[in-house]
């Protein structure tokens, strides 16, 4: 009980609970949680625009300007501007054919050479706007082509090393020029003069009219027998342009010779004539002369040949692996999104 005037401390129990009513949109759903408020990074900005260029490479449309080539593009651009300039000794080789067989009179692989060269530079050409530009159908054919026509190069100088591997050359005592023997050639170059009567009558008439015995018989320096023996004659004047030295002939000048020591020693000895539309032009040291000339100029060219071939079979594998490293580049931008 309290008295009058005592203080009276405050109750320490809780006070009564109250409702407060709460508005409407603070209320949450029964059926749905409350979104959790998490921050998310922004996107890259560099990845959105590689995302963007790929799309834009891939389907070759938007706005803005292209993307750059990618690396193995350029690299194969660079591979077929080198085989633009391989080609070129090719066609240098076809175009030395051409002219420097002129005096031989020989149409043995005068313009094969030269027209493989020009579908070298053809393919090349079309590989390095393929490249270039990113075609991929210029692409394709310039690989297919290329290995066809390196293939057909490769092919071109087997056969020739092979037949042109016997030289049909032989010294002779005292003299400083070779002679030539038919039985010393492949059997191919052989035929090539022996076995159409008609082309080797094509080859004669030629040569007899052309200067090759000609320049010989105008020379002045011969004056003694000695002096000829001491000469270097080419391929051609040591078998057309005198008798073989086994038949044993005396000299007058280098087209004219007289009394053979040995007429029946081979049978070019009865087929010489002082005539100079005649001489020894169907010897068969004439015909053997006309194939060693052939020969030395097989031989000179495919130097330039086998470099050419060597470089463009090496361009060619690495604009193989470019092209297979550029068409996987593109395979894995177009599935990576």
């Amino acid at each position: 009980m309290v008295s009058r005037g005592q203080r009276v401390s405050p109750s320490k129990s809780p006070p009564p609970f109250r409702k407060t009513a709460k508005p409407f949109y603070a209320i949450p759903h029964p059926r749905r949680k409350p979104a959790l408020q998490t921050r998310h990074p922004a996107p890259r900005q560099e990845h959105t625009a590689q995302h963007s260029a790929g799309t834009v490479w891939e389907s070759g449309s938007g706005e803005g300007e292209p993307p750059a080539m990618a690396v193995s593009n350029n690299i194969t651009a660079c591979v077929t501007l080198m085989a633009l300039i391989c080609a070129v000794p090719v066609i240098a080789s076809g175009v030395w054919f051409a002219s420097a067989q002129g005096e031989e009179c020989a149409r043995l692989a005068r313009w094969p050479v030269a027209i493989l060269g020009g579908l070298i530079l053809l393919a090349a050409l079309a590989g390095f706007v393929g490249a270039y530009w990113n075609r991929r159908r210029l692409l394709a054919f310039y690989l297919f082509a290329m290995g066809a026509l390196i293939a057909l190069l490769i092919a071109l100088l087997v056969f020739a090393f092979a037949v042109t591997r016997g030289s049909g050359a032989y010294p002779v005592l005292g003299r400083e020029y070779d002679e030539y023997r038919l039985d010393g050639f492949s059997m191919w170059l052989r035929g090539y003069v022996s076995d159409d009567p008609a082309r080797w009558e094509g080859i004669r008439s030629c040569i007899a009219v052309s200067d090759t015995c000609k320049k010989l018989a105008r020379q002045a320096s011969f004056v003694t027998a000695d002096q000829f023996y001491q000469s270097h004659l080419t391929p051609l004047q040591s078998g057309c342009c005198k008798p073989p030295s086994v038949c044993g002939f005396g000299y007058v000048s280098p087209t004219v010779w007289t009394n053979p020591a040995r007429p029946a020693a081979d049978p070019d000895c009865g087929l010489w004539s002082n005539d100079p539309a005649q001489l020894c032009y169907e010897c068969e040291s004439c015909r053997a002369g006309l194939l060693a000339a052939l020969r030395s100029q097989w031989h000179k060219a495919n130097i330039a040949l086998v470099v050419a071939t060597v470089s463009l079979l090496f361009l060619y594998l690495i604009g193989c692996s470019a092209y297979k490293n550029a068409h996987a580049e593109a395979i894995y931008r177009r599935y990576k999104w």
